[in-house]
């Protein structure tokens, strides 16, 4: 009886362990079959992730995490997008900045003796023609002075009236005997010196209208009004110094600031298009003068690029320049394309087995179209477009040429 109660006793303990064990073992296994199936999805969306981002199409990308997903081949090259950049005509540019000024700057101060000044007739700004007055100096006193040597001019005039008048009378009477041929020749001598002196106060007079004409503050040249520096009620002379400050016939320039590797290959007429500084737009313009000395402590020197007259152009400004110094046959390539670490800028070409091998270039003008290779590459290689950055040299790729559809 005990021995059934017991044996009895250890069957049901033995079967309760053996249904408790059972349902361990599935719960384990349920959670190893979730975490591979979360590992083969994982890597699937990686695989997928990885052609998409390596130039393939987001249909490719979907089909190539399908089949990881499926159980395909883990080891497939990845696509890239490669463009064959051909060679074309780049134009060499050269930028540089520096200062707007007037081409050729007139500083305007008192021609004649000076004076108060009654009229100020112009404003920095202004438009003036050739002569054209631009302050107007107080002439009373001379103006008296000049009137005063007109009237001397009538009084020597009448003189010499009557010195020709009393030689006429001398010459009739001697022959008659009345006077003698000495007496003639004294009337004559005063003749002479009457119309001598006519001639002095004439010129007398001609020198006082030259120097009253000449207190007016005239512009030398047609032009535009930079800078004024006097007002009225002023006493101007020699000594004041500049009262206005022009530029010649409005021309301006841009004293661009270069290195002297760029002024050597410069030369005078070349095209050039100046941006100031706030402006918004660009002038075109030309070199017309090159710096026949290179400032020894900065290495520069300037070039000197000529500008129509524009408001926008205001002498004293800041502008940027970009001289086009010439052109030259390059392979030009996107940003993207040109890499660079510390050992200089890069492309990745791919070569006949599709190797992705690692190609040193020197870079040259930035243009629109972008970046022109001046040596490394002929321009006839496949060159990686994209993501060139995560490639290995070495390293097996699936080209494909830029704008053509994944096969």
């Amino acid at each position: 009886m005990n021995y059934e109660s017991s044996f009895g006793g250890d069957a049901i303990t033995a079967r309760s362990e053996d249904l408790y064990g059972s349902d361990v073992d599935q719960d384990a296994k349920k959670k190893r079959r979730n975490t591979i199936i979360g590992v083969v999805i994982a890597i699937a969306l990686l695989i997928a992730a990885g052609v998409y981002f390596f130039g393939g199409d987001k249909d490719a990308a979907a089909g190539e995490g399908a089949q990881a997903g499926a159980g395909g081949t883990d080891s497939q090259a990845p696509a890239v997008t490669v463009i064959v950049p051909g060679s074309g005509s780049v134009e060499r540019v050269i930028n540089a900045t520096g200062t707007l000024a007037a081409r050729r700057e007139m500083p305007i101060g008192i021609a004649g003796e000076g004076g108060q000044v009654i009229r100020v007739l112009v404003q920095p700004g202004d438009w003036v023609k050739t002569g054209q007055v631009l302050a107007i100096i107080d002439q009373d006193v001379q103006t008296q002075q000049a009137r005063s040597l007109a009237a001397q001019i009538q009084v020597n005039q009448a003189d010499a009236v009557l010195a020709q008048n009393e030689l006429d009378r001398a010459l009739q009477l001697v022959d008659r005997g009345f006077i003698s041929k000495a007496d003639v020749d004294r009337r004559r001598a005063t003749r002479d010196a009457a119309n001598a002196r006519v001639e002095i106060a004439r010129a007398q007079l001609r020198e006082a209208q030259a120097r009253n004409g000449r207190l007016n503050i005239r512009a030398p040249e047609s032009g535009l009004v930079l800078e004024r520096n006097v007002e009225p009620g002023q006493v101007v002379g020699a000594g004041t110094g500049v009262l206005f400050r022009m530029a010649a016939r409005g021309e301006m320039e841009l004293r661009a600031q270069m290195s002297e590797a760029d002024l050597a290959n410069l030369s005078v007429g070349v095209r050039a298009e100046v941006r100031p500084v706030g402006a918004g737009r660009t002038f075109t313009g030309q070199v017309w003068q090159l710096a026949p000395v290179i400032n020894e402590t900065s290495r520069q020197g300037i070039a000197r690029i000529a500008l129509g007259y524009d408001k926008a152009l205001r002498p004293g400004g800041f502008a940027s320049a970009a001289v086009i110094s010439g052109s030259s046959q390059s392979p030009v390539l996107p940003e993207s394309a040109v890499l660079s670490d510390d050992k200089g800028s890069y492309v990745y070409v791919v070569g006949k087995d599709n190797k992705v091998e690692r190609r040193n270039v020197t870079t040259g003008t930035v243009t629109p179209r972008g970046i022109a290779i001046a040596s490394g590459i002929t321009g006839k290689e496949r060159v990686v477009l994209y993501a060139g950055g995560f490639l290995n040299p070495g390293e097996t790729v699936r080209p494909q040429m830029q704008g053509a559809k994944a096969g």
